[in-house]
């Protein structure tokens, strides 16, 4: 497939209608459930955004409660609606200023990032090119490292899924710990044994230790299973916590934050700290594609490296425009979704995500027939 000539031009473009749908796709866990340290869940649910001028379609979305659809509806669509689609920055400082008293943080920038994402998806379609050649972009594509490992995995499971991804040729791969930290031994020699020296081992506790007991842990995660990353050890609001770690951990040891930063303001705290090793963001809560780009620029000049969080369908485009980019989370529920309701998903090619240079947009379509059993907000398109 090659890339779609341009329409017309895109400052003649307006945005014609904007429609939002949210699917519940049920876990894959057992008992039909997954578990970090801190949060169970029976499924996660896709909040779609797609925005229309004339026969051009763009689209976008985050990961959130339902009512998140709700929110794009009151509060979104009628900022952007009728608007030219040349400046997506500029409607999403619209959005913005809309949503100031109905709840900025949250839900809020939940529902911003996935307009953002669909208006930045329109005008690359517009102008016929795949996004990432539309996007001031260092890098061609975005490594990546396999994440699931969840709590309520036996040790088989998590040895099995993280040697999968290694077996792919994916040389980095994260279990969530900490929920019942005794326990944790038992599977990061089950994890290590499976995967063998190699691989980079990482950990997330989600926030569920406490300062010293994180230390601890720290440092036994370092020293016994060479474990390189230990993400949101305590609470990521916890920005003393987190400095503590990362001046009295151990060198080797890098700590991460920032998926739950939804506004600039919240990574400059993370930085300003300073709080951690290595920055996370997450496009579908961070303003979108707008919102990565202003803390691409923030990492950059504290000389950070930015983490993309999950969403890889999106983030491997939106994160090829990071000068200071590590790597993506190529996150197991969000990998599931994506290949079940969309269309021109990509899959790793030597532990990287390359955007399809050859689609335009996001290069992605919705697999209507296959979303609609796990539709629970808004109507199939006619």
């Amino acid at each position: 497939m090659t890339a779609a000539a341009p329409q017309r031009r895109v400052d003649e473009a307006r945005i014609d209608a904007v429609d939002v749908h949210a699917f519940q796709v049920p876990t894959d866990g057992p008992d039909g459930k997954e578990q970090d340290g801190t949060l169970e869940w029976d499924s996660t649910t896709m909040v779609l955004v797609r925005v229309h001028s004339g026969s051009v379609t763009g689209l976008g979305y985050t990961y959130g409660d339902v009512s998140v659809a709700s929110f794009v509806a009151s509060e979104l669509i009628p900022v952007v609606q009728g608007r030219t689609a040349d400046s997506p920055p500029a409607l999403g400082h619209l959005m913005g200023q809309q949503i100031r008293n109905a709840g900025r943080p949250g839900a809020g920038a939940m529902a911003v990032s996935a307009v953002d994402v669909a208006l930045w998806d329109l005008k690359a379609r517009l102008l016929g090119l795949p996004l990432v050649h539309l996007l001031p972009a260092h890098h061609d594509r975005v490594p990546v490292y396999g994440s699931g490992g969840f709590t309520n995995y036996s040790p088989a499971r998590l040895a099995d899924q993280l040697t999968e991804w290694v077996d792919q040729g994916i040389p980095r791969v994260k279990l969530k710990t900490s929920r019942d930290p005794e326990a944790d031994p038992h599977r990061l020699t089950a994890v290590r044994k499976a995967i063998g020296d190699e691989p980079r081992l990482f950990t997330d506790a989600n926030g569920a230790l406490g300062r010293k007991e994180a230390l601890y842990w720290a440092r036994r995660f370092h020293d016994e299973w060479d474990v390189r990353w230990f993400e949101e050890p305590v609470s990521s609001a916890d920005l003393e916590g987190l400095r503590m770690l990362r001046e009295r951990g151990p060198e080797r040891l890098e700590i991460a934050a920032g998926e739950y930063a939804y506004t600039t303001r919240d990574f400059v705290n993370l930085v300003q700290a300073p709080a951690v090793d290595c920055l996370q963001a997450d496009v579908t809560r961070c303003g979108g594609i707008t919102g990565v780009l202003e803390v691409a620029g923030l990492a950059a000049a504290h000389h950070l490296d930015l983490s993309a969080h999950c969403a890889p369908a999106v983030s491997a485009h939106a994160f090829c425009a990071v000068s200071r980019l590590r790597h993506l989370e190529y996150f197991h529920d969000h990998v599931r979704v994506e290949h079940l309701l969309l269309d021109g998903t990509l899959t790793p090619d030597g532990g990287a995500l390359r955007p399809d240079p050859g689609r335009p947009g996001l290069g992605l379509d919705v697999k209507w027939a296959d979303a609609e059993p796990y539709r629970v907000y808004g109507t199939r398109p006619a």
